[in-house]
């Protein structure tokens, strides 16, 4: 029972910051204030990424007989970030704005990190989920780190 409830509190708190990066993108799209088409589409790819995550997180909450949590952050502190990131976009230039969303990527893939730790207790099967959508997390991240520090 507690490893059943400790890997659902893991899969939900990934939910959480995968709904608060959806939501930390839709604002910076909105930020670019009509301009920088490119960032807009990779924007919205990477909220497809996070919807798609938070979809498949679902399904295992369910499978393991877990309680599925949605929304964004209400407490904790894993997905704290992506809601500071969103509520600090200011410069509403191209690279202030990517900046804020570099440091909303950093705190998703140290959630990632954290719930991949040996110790977490999640089973081989739900690591390997993980594991997949960290790649995915982690490439965003590049790709964003790669725009910026072309500026």
């Amino acid at each position: 029972m507690e490893t059943i409830e400790k890997s659902a509190e893991i899969l939900n708190d990934l939910i959480h910051i995968n709904n608060d990066r959806i939501a930390g993108f839709e604002h910076a799209a909105k930020d670019l204030e009509g301009k920088d088409p490119d960032l807009k589409t990779l924007f919205e790819s990477f909220k497809e990424e996070s919807r798609k995550n938070v979809q498949e997180l679902s399904k295992a909450v369910d499978q393991i007989g877990g309680e599925v949590e949605t929304g964004t952050s209400a407490s904790g502190t894993l997905h704290r970030a992506w809601l500071d990131v969103k509520a600090t976009f200011s410069g509403h230039d191209r690279k202030s704005i990517l900046e804020e969303c570099e440091r909303g990527e950093d705190a998703i893939k140290k959630a990632y990190r954290d719930a991949l730790a040996y110790d977490s207790g999640l089973s081989p099967d739900l690591k390997q989920l993980l594991s997949q959508q960290a790649e995915g997390i982690f490439s965003a991240h590049d790709k964003i780190k790669a725009l910026r520090d072309s500026l």
